[in-house]
């Protein structure tokens, strides 16, 4: 398929149209190749998105700045294009302590990885898609500006079987090794095989809905068939197949030898230059460390560390930049940027901080000078390889802004909601007024956020709220999803009144109950209360009907000026929008998500772990279980719940004996 096709009761409205419009006709007419969408909280920026992606018809990489926020978008995009190839392309890794070495302590910290099969899997599903079809969406954390397999290595790393050929079983299982494929003739999971009498069944590496069954009659492929793994089943008959490797990244067999030879050289130059300084240890270090890898690699075509050799396998030029996510996208392609003022300055420092670590690495002989070429994108190179590309935040940075050469509003909110109102009020007593502010709340039945600027104002605050007998709770930075998760659905189902909070700004934090926000020294300096921070805080109180801010203050900040200012000239407009289209405001109605000891989920999770923990089968069932609840939740858009339940299986694995 090579068209998009977007799915969705919902038109679009609002400020949707022209945004859509203007972008859509500033990249097909080749007027712009950066363009910027600022969208208002809850303007429903992602189904611009979608409309965008739509009408251009091409590739799309949509890079998001947490894993959790990327996979609520690619929930989102998948329920839109269901007819078109949706992937999620993040760090495959639940636990990843890095390689590194503390010369004042001379502390060698060894790394230490704990790697999540289904994100591998998805990860490759990303790469296959994108080598065979043009209609695909990528939804990627900053992974994707990590290096990954190159694609002429991943397009020649596959193998076709077609109905009829004539092929010997046995070169078949011998091509399937050489693609890291594994014999287990009892459980056919992804990136296994198993062998019985004729029929050959294989779980293809980049998926585990479905696994392929070739049947032979001699040395002829008498019928494929894609089949289920469980009931083994037929669900389509086939006439070839295509398959990608088992895993991510395969050593090329073709050129190993040279590969060696250059790691080789490199060692005996470097093993000298330590020589000569008279750096005895160090010397010593490299030639034995490498020396084992390269055995390695002849025993096994595989070692510990494989990445570090990258420049080698790949045979790279020193400095060449490495192959990421990118080279997998042809010239016409979309770059979307979601959040663009959080993931721009997350890529930006991603190359230096990665680049500090290994030259410690090097200088003190753990890793051979190469290893630094195994690196994500520089700045530099990250934007060169960019085509069309959309910013899109609430609130950009001046960098977004300059880049751009378009900038398009999407003030207007489907939902006729406004931007709340702002009132400014002297510190004096200030927590007396919180008080009689929350009982006001408190008697209308609506929820209220506080944000605070130090822990001990939050926990003394907290404090004689409860001496007060108003129903309150702490959010602090320290909380897992799963008790960030239980404070805002008690929020949302009125067992609090109110959350008190340092940071207040995260994704997730949509709760339409909410119709007051109180900020606490607003006046004061700082990343909490600047311009783009207070725009986000009072973002909060914009999806209620009565959305109120109140900043307590002795003076007015520039940062606050120009966050009012802002706020009130989004307010206007959507004011007279909706006075022009006689549209009545209405409070969103989100549903609460259920707990999960309301769905025989054991929400106690040293209970769950003590319980489990003599027991591997009553474990792998647990998560299993916990694995489909987590997925109808995303399904249902419950990305809190989802995430709640995701932490509860992380948990489940980390203490598996």
């Amino acid at each position: 398929m090579n068209q998009f096709f977007l799915k969705s009761k919902f038109s679009p409205s609002g400020d949707q149209p022209q945004a859509i419009e203007k972008i859509v006709d500033g990249f097909l007419n080749k007027k712009y190749k950066s363009q910027l969408l600022v969208g208002a909280t809850g303007t429903g920026k992602t189904f611009t998105m979608s409309n965008i992606i739509q009408a251009l018809n091409c590739k799309t990489l949509v890079l998001a700045h947490n894993k959790t926020l990327a996979a609520q978008l690619f929930s989102e995009f998948k329920e839109m294009f269901p007819e078109n190839r949706v992937e999620y392309f993040v760090s495959a890794f639940d636990f990843y302590q890095p390689e590194a070495f503390l010369p004042k302590t001379n502390t060698y910290i060894e790394k230490e990885a704990q790697s999540n099969n289904d994100i591998e899997m998805l990860n490759l599903s990303t790469l296959n898609s994108l080598v065979e079809r043009n209609d695909v969406i990528v939804v990627a954390s900053v992974a994707a500006i990590y290096a990954t397999s190159p694609p002429n290595d991943f397009f020649k790393n596959r193998v076709s079987y077609k109905k009829n050929q004539m092929i010997k079983m046995k070169q078949v299982q011998y091509e399937l090794v050489n693609l890291n494929y594994q014999r287990n003739d009892i459980d056919v999971v992804h990136g296994k095989f198993s062998v019985k009498g004729d029929v050959l069944e294989i779980g293809p590496g980049y998926c585990d809905e479905f696994n392929f069954r070739i049947s032979f009659f001699g040395d002829v492929i008498e019928d494929i068939a894609k089949i289920d793994p469980l009931t083994k089943k037929v669900i389509e008959k086939l006439d070839m197949i295509v398959l990608p490797g088992a895993d991510l990244y395969l050593t090329n067999k073709d050129t190993l030898s040279e590969s060696l030879n250059r790691i080789q050289k490199e060692l005996e130059i470097t093993h000298k230059d330590f020589l000569k300084q008279n750096k005895l240890i160090e010397a010593q270090r490299i030639l034995e460390r490498t020396t084992h890898d390269i055995e390695s690699f002849k025993e096994f075509g595989y070692c510990s560390g494989i990445e570090n050799y990258s420049r080698h396998l790949e045979l790279r030029a020193q400095g060449q930049t490495p192959y990421t996510l990118f080279d997998y996208f042809d010239n016409d392609w979309l770059l979307i940027i979601d959040e663009s003022h959080m993931m721009v300055p997350q890529i930006r420092g991603m190359y230096n901080t990665d680049r500090s670590r290994k030259e410690t690495l090097v200088e003190y002989g753990f890793r051979l000078p190469s290893a630094l070429d195994n690196r994500p994108l520089n700045f530099n190179e990250f934007l060169s390889k960019k085509d069309k590309v959309l910013y899109v935040s609430a609130t950009p940075n001046d960098w977004e802004i300059d880049q751009s050469q378009n900038r398009v509003e999407q003030i207007i909110r489907p939902t006729g909601l406004v931007d709340p109102i702002i009132e400014i009020r002297k510190t004096t007593d200030q927590i007396i007024d919180v008080e009689n502010e929350l009982r006001k709340q408190i008697a209308k039945k609506a929820r209220t956020f506080i944000t605070v600027m130090t822990i001990r104002l939050a926990e003394e605050l907290t404090e004689y709220l409860r001496g007060k007998s108003i129903k309150v709770a702490y959010l602090h930075n320290e909380l897992k999803t799963i008790e960030r998760y239980k404070i805002l659905n008690n929020l949302r189902k009125g067992i609090y009144d109110v959350v008190v909070g340092i940071n207040l700004l995260r994704e997730g934090l949509d709760v339409p109950e909410v119709s007051l926000v109180l900020i606490l020294d607003a006046d004061k300096p700082g990343f909490f209360r600047s311009e783009k921070s207070l725009i986000q805080i009072i973002g909060r109180a914009s999806r209620n009907v009565e959305g109120k801010v109140i900043m307590y203050a002795d003076n007015i900040t520039q940062a606050m000026e120009a966050a009012i200012e802002e706020t009130n000239r989004r307010r206007k407009i959507q004011i007279e929008f909706n006075k022009t289209h006689n549209i009545i405001p209405k409070t969103i109605i989100k549903p609460i998500a259920l707990d999960l000891s309301r769905n025989d989920i054991n929400v106690d999770i040293d209970a769950l772990i003590s319980k489990n923990k003599k027991s591997k089968e009553k474990t792998e069932k647990t998560i299993a279980k916990l694995k489909q609840e987590m997925l109808a939740a995303a399904k249902n858009q419950e990305y809190e719940r989802a995430a709640y339940i995701r932490d509860i299986i992380l948990e489940l694995k980390s203490n598996q004996t």
